[in-house]
């Protein structure tokens, strides 16, 4: 006899026992996820979050390091380092390249790039982009750099020509390492003016080994690997950037494995912090960076006006006597960094410049220079010149525990001699914006630099420079900058670069504050890491993380 309560008790059970099943798949499945050669996801924890994805409008160092994973150059710097001639440099977007004349380099488009919506990489892209980077509407940081390049043209579709106006020892560095070549049919209707908020600044397009995923501001950034890019598939399936308030929130992910990588543990307890995490490996490689305090030398927001009180050569000279820098940086970085005697990184200092001493800490001289130039201790202990006051800011990042501190430091030691500073902080984007408009009194600085000095010096001290943020300029300083840039090897450079630098200490455009050593830290589960000090994350394409490595992270699906 048939029995319906019988037979829904069957069908019951075998919905149920199919949904067990499905779950059960779907269990196994994200349990399981990708597990070959090609998995594997690397959360790198940042201090700060970019300002724009489109390379030439910034030079911010974490823009600069997702710039590296979406954009590709003609062809980069190997880990040599070499700067002069071609000797070194890696193929990227070019497979061939040939000189014609002593002015005239040739590219040869790898006919296998393409953009990441399959349109091909084509020469009038590299056209197009020199005319981007060079263009006074994008206001480059890079611009300085390619003065020396007369014209980029598209002889045709594969073959990109450059036109130097002279010949010079870094003629090939300077055609390929600042232009990551950008999408002409993509960008060319876009107003150069309006690149630095155009809406391709969030969500690029571009022809390297990870593509743009998302960006949740304030959050993170990801990309993914590009599986057919033509350089190779990269071994590492995802990159998430996880933007943290400081760098102290970003060493606590790292410890606690909520984070895979961080390039620079900067302070000496985030490094034994790291040493204490038993997955984590550390990796010391040499510095690339310093840091100043940089004096605007024009009014605020004027340029056309000289500073009221940091225009003065002298008093600029008195507050960098004034301050114990050695003490400083001890405080702050105990014995990992160095007090350079110029603006100059460490990885600068074996190779181009041996033999210089930073100026002694000297009060009471810094308080005779200021008795000199008018500045009389009042009644409130602070210094004034008539009815003006010895004062001024310091505006610094708020993501910076080790600027904050210096900030601090420089306040107090300054208050000894009489002069008043205040501390503004900030974002990363609104002292950027400060910088550039002039909108500042003091403001520290941290430049992570190019392999050399050649244009690393000139970008961030000639006029002109696109890092020059506090308007520096001395005729006889940039004389002797092109003497050196213009020299065989850097034993022939030395000579120049050291009266550039007596005139630099003469000037006192700035109050340099050291120049730390670089140790980063990255999960012991990756393996073939390498760590370049101009571009941290720059061959993390060739990362792998082994498959009985991988853990559940690395094996989620998208």
């Amino acid at each position: 006899m048939f029995n319906p309560n019988r037979f829904l008790t069957i069908a019951r059970a075998g919905v149920l026992a199919a949904g067990l099943l499905a779950a059960t798949a779907c269990r196994d499945r994200i349990q399981t996820g990708c597990r070959g050669d090609y998995c594997g996801t690397i959360v790198f924890a940042s201090t700060g979050q970019p300002v724009s994805l489109l390379p030439p409008v910034t030079d911010e160092i974490i823009d600069r390091d997702i710039h590296d994973q979406i954009f590709l150059k003609l062809a980069d710097i190997g880990a040599a380092q070499n700067t002069i001639g071609d000797v070194g440099f890696e193929k990227q977007l070019a497979d061939a390249w040939t000189w014609r004349d002593s002015l005239t380099l040739a590219f040869h488009i790898d006919r296998r790039a393409k953009w990441h919506d399959g349109q091909s990489v084509t020469a009038q892209d590299v056209a197009f982009t020199f005319a981007a980077f060079t263009d006074k509407a994008t206001d480059s940081p890079y611009r300085s750099s390619l003065e020396r390049i007369a014209s980029v043209t598209a002889q045709d579709s594969g073959t990109a020509v450059f036109k130097f106006r002279a010949r010079y020892p870094e003629m090939f560095y300077d055609a390929v390492y600042y232009l990551r070549i950008l999408p002409s049919h993509l960008l060319a209707s876009v107003p150069r003016k309006d690149w630095r908020s155009a809406a391709f600044g969030r969500a690029p397009v571009g022809n390297g080994p990870y593509r743009f995923v998302k960006w949740t501001a304030g959050q993170s950034l990801e990309l993914v690997a590009d599986s057919t890019c033509f350089l190779g598939r990269p071994h590492i399936r995802r990159l998430i950037w996880r933007f943290t308030s400081d760098l102290p929130v970003a060493v606590t992910q790292v410890a606690a494995g909520e984070a895979d990588a961080i390039e620079v543990l900067v302070l000496p307890s985030n490094i034994e912090r790291a040493k204490a995490a038993p997955q984590l490996a550390l990796y010391p490689y040499p510095g690339a960076a310093y840091t100043i305090l940089g004096f605007n030398l024009r009014a605020r927001g004027d340029a056309t006006k000289p500073h009221p009180i940091l225009g003065d050569a002298t008093l600029r000279r008195a507050l960098v006597l004034a301050t114990d820098r050695q003490g400083m940086m001890t405080s702050v970085f105990g014995t990992a960094a160095k007090l350079p005697a110029a603006p100059i990184p460490q990885a600068w200092t074996a190779l181009w410049f041996k033999d210089r001493t930073p100026p002694a800490y000297d009060t009471v001289q810094a308080k005779l220079m200021l008795d000199a130039v008018g500045w009389k201790i009042g009644g409130d202990g602070i210094r004034h010149r008539g009815p003006q006051q010895l004062s001024f800011s310091i505006a610094v990042p708020s993501t910076s525990a080790a600027r904050r501190q210096y900030a601090r430091l420089i306040q107090e030691q300054l208050r000894t001699v009489g002069v008043e500073v205040t501390i503004e902080e900030m974002d990363m984007a609104a002292l950027q914006g400060g910088l550039r408009a002039g909108t500042f009194d003091s403001a520290i600085q941290t430049y992570v630099n190019d392999p050399t000095p050649n244009s690393g010096i000139a970008q961030a001290w000639a006029k002109g420079g696109g890092t020059n943020f506090g308007r520096y300029y001395n005729a006889e300083f940039e004389a002797q900058v092109n003497r050196a840039v213009a020299a065989q090897t850097p034993d022939d450079a030395a000579p120049a670069w050291h009266l550039a630098f007596d005139l630099l200490a003469q000037d006192a455009p700035a109050m340099v504050l050291n120049a730390p050593d670089n140790v980063a830290a990255v999960a012991k589960r990756v393996v073939d890491v390498r760590l370049r000090p101009d571009s941290y994350w720059a061959y993390v394409r060739t990362w792998r993380i082994p498959p009985d490595q991988l853990t559940d992270r690395d094996r989620v699906e998208r």
